[in-house]
């Protein structure tokens, strides 16, 4: 056989295996970049409480009331570790993920496997983890701002500059971390009209037009936080309600309107035209939560964690955290 001709077989060879292999590269228009309408999930013991969406790593993250933690959940439905070796993070509440980094409330309902007499009913913190390493870059503690009061640090929302805004279901108050480590975290607002019995302030979003929505879940309302002037006698006021939302826990702004868990076992559409003074219950969707608490966005759809937190809750009450066994949870799409 000729040279010219072995050259020539060689450059077809090569031609060939280029094609194969660029038929095995994935068109990026054919990947699938959505989520399941459901996924269910198994993780022993994880009672999850809060939910987020880690773009990073595309994956939803849930925390863990019982253990502390913090584990991501894919398409799938495959649960993995991710936060699991904080020995200060005794239960890990509402989450949020922001550029890269993961907030996490801590709190203490006396049900996880570090819980003391002295955390129990008093902690509130805000933790912050590098998605990238996995590793503490701060930790802030809130309940030393009232040292007096019980706590339980509960969800977080965020401004445009990345200050942080915390509720505590046990204080009356809504805490303001800066992003700035070196600044202290202070009490935005302390009022009469976030005390009551059980848990009170719940969910927590920030409006682009600098006020806080917070939901109090014991009595079904919502309220407008004015962040101008926080101080201000007016800067509380209830959002007129077209419809209660009987135990109202987590929340997301998205589009200008307002996505609320409630009863644990509905998400609420709810929207606003005049500047949230008032509110309309737009939609209610009813099937499939089962005792959901939370809820995050996706490419544009709204999904909730089914955290079997009715379960948590009878453990607090009794006592008896033995009784947390559950593996099986969930993450549903809501319908619009």
């Amino acid at each position: 056989m000729s040279t010219q001709l072995v050259h020539k077989h060689r450059w077809m060879a090569l031609i060939i295996v280029a094609g194969l292999s660029a038929c095995n590269t994935p068109d990026p228009e054919l990947i699938d970049t959505t989520f399941p309408d459901r996924i269910a999930f198994t993780a022993p013991r994880q009672y999850p409480e809060g939910i987020a969406y880690a773009p990073t790593l595309d994956k939803f993250l849930v925390s863990s009331l019982t253990q502390g933690k913090v584990g991501s959940v894919d398409r799938n439905g495959v649960y993995t570790d991710v936060i699991f070796n904080d020995s200060q993070l005794i239960a890990a509440v509402g989450i949020k993920v922001r550029n890269g980094l993961l907030y996490v409330c801590n709190g203490d309902l006396g049900v996880s496997e570090k819980s003391t007499t002295a955390s129990a009913m008093k902690t509130a913190g805000l933790f912050v983890y590098d998605l990238s390493t996995n590793q503490p870059v701060r930790r802030v503690n809130l309940a030393s701002l009232l040292p007096t009061a019980n706590h339980y640090a509960n969800d977080i929302a965020f401004d445009n500059q990345g200050t942080a805004y915390v509720t505590d279901s046990f204080a009356p108050v809504i805490y303001r971390v800066p992003a700035d480590a070196n600044q202290a975290p202070t009490i935005l607002r302390r009022d009469t009209l976030f005390t009551g019995q059980n848990v009170n302030l719940n969910g927590i979003v920030y409006h682009p037009d600098n006020f806080l929505i917070v939901g109090k879940a014991n009595e079904g309302k919502l309220f407008k936080v004015d962040l101008v002037n926080p101080s201000s006698t007016s800067a509380v006021s209830p959002i007129t309600l077209s419809a209660p939302l009987p135990s109202c826990d987590g929340m997301l702004l998205y589009n200008n309107e307002l996505y609320v868990v409630h009863e644990r076992t509905k998400m609420a559409r709810v929207t606003s035209s005049d500047g949230w003074k008032t509110a309309t219950v737009a939609r209610v969707d009813p099937s499939g939560y089962e005792d959901a608490t939370t809820n995050t966005e996706v490419n544009g759809s709204i999904y909730a964690l089914n955290a079997r937190i009715s379960e948590v809750s009878a453990a607090a009450m009794t006592k008896n955290p033995s009784s947390l066994t559950a593996s099986a949870y969930s993450i549903k799409k809501f319908q619009p």
